[in-house]
């Protein structure tokens, strides 16, 4: 299939079920036990900065890897598999010296999803498998000052991101993804920083992908980390008429579920899950089951509040496939008619009529 094929494969699979997102990558990476010279290979084995830790790192030097483990997820029952580039841009990447790799970095770990998801595509021509171009928040904060003495300082600027995005995006486009999924947002002003590239380079490359949107949830009072609730986040984020909006992350499906709740009933789009397993114990480790975590989100399919579901931190193939399984009983949430209202968004949001 052409991209645009796919693209209307995917806008019509959402249509008729609840599609299947994959699970954790980092948590399968650390299964592998790879130490300084694993994460190096043969190319970086010369590099003058540590590079155990950066997991987008072995699209290039241990792509084998990665490749396996988008096939378990895809053997799994993923409808759609995340590019291995959650920290794949020059921010994060200066912590390691390779801002100079973004791009390269980011067309490889897309063209090893595509062929991954293209092999399952022909072994089951009756579910189409679809990559997802993952865009992470970056380790800096555009709305919050990370010093406490110092309210009005920022450690990046809007157009700073917006740079780093733009080379980001490009690359996954170029790469072959068939949508772009800025997740793990907690400040909404990168968020909105990331939609502004990606229009950007929508606009150069003469392309336009399904734009996914997935925030964290950073505390029990149910905001992210700038403060904003759920829904002043779907308000702010409305302007890039995304495919799908959503939350990642955060605390495990149980306390979610409110959060979720809040954005399927005023989203006029779908609405999208991927919940850690649980929160890490003492050992670093995640304790919800696979059979436990696939019972909390069949509870949330059954109430027709999700259309795209998976698993984020501490998740692997086991929970997906279990997840996938306990939702397919399920049609997809319905997606509403909205309103033509006024709708703004600060920390809280505002209907006008």
């Amino acid at each position: 299939m052409t991209r645009q094929e796919r693209i209307e494969a995917l806008k019509r699979e959402v249509r008729e079920r609840i599609l299947i997102l994959d699970g954790a990558m980092g948590t399968m990476i650390q299964r592998y036990k790879l130490d300084e010279a694993g994460y190096r290979g043969d190319r970086f084995k010369d590099h003058k900065r540590d590079l155990k830790g950066n997991n987008d790192l072995l699209v290039l030097s241990e792509p084998k890897i990665i490749a396996a483990i988008h096939d378990a997820y895809l053997e799994a029952g993923a409808d759609i598999i995340e590019t291995n580039t959650f920290n794949s841009q020059a921010i994060s990447q200066a912590d390691y010296g390779l801002e100079d790799i973004v791009y390269e970095m980011n067309v490889a770990a897309a063209e090893l999803a595509r062929e991954a998801a293209d092999s399952w595509t022909e072994k089951t021509p009756e579910k189409p498998r679809f990559v997802a171009g993952a865009i992470g928040p970056t380790n800096r904060t555009a709305s919050i000052s990370p010093d406490v003495n110092n309210p009005g300082f920022r450690n990046a600027s809007f157009d700073a991101l917006v740079e780093a995005y733009t080379v980001q995006a490009r690359g996954l486009i170029e790469g072959g993804c068939d949508a772009l999924l800025i997740e793990t947002v907690f400040d909404t002003l990168n968020a909105k920083a990331a939609g502004f590239a990606v229009e950007q380079v929508f606009d150069e490359l003469g392309v336009v992908l399904p734009i996914m949107i997935s925030g964290t949830i950073t505390d029990l009072s149910g905001r992210n980390l700038s403060g904003q609730t759920p829904e002043a986040f779907w308000y702010s984020m409305q302007h890039l008429e995304p495919f799908s909006i959503g939350l990642n992350c955060a605390f495990g499906a149980e306390q979610l579920r409110p959060c979720v709740d809040e954005i399927a009933h005023v989203a006029g789009t779908y609405v999208s899950v991927y919940p850690n397993a649980g929160l890490p114990n003492e050992m670093g480790e995640y304790d919800e089951s696979p059979e436990f975590m696939a019972g909390l989100l069949e509870e949330w399919a059954r109430d027709g509040l999700i259309n795209i579901v998976g698993g984020c931190c501490g998740t692997t193939p086991e929970h997906i496939r279990a997840i996938a399984a306990a939702v397919s009983k399920y049609k997809p949430r319905r997606v509403p008619e909205v309103a033509h209202k006024l709708r703004l968004s600060g920390l809280e949001p505002f209907v006008h009529g």
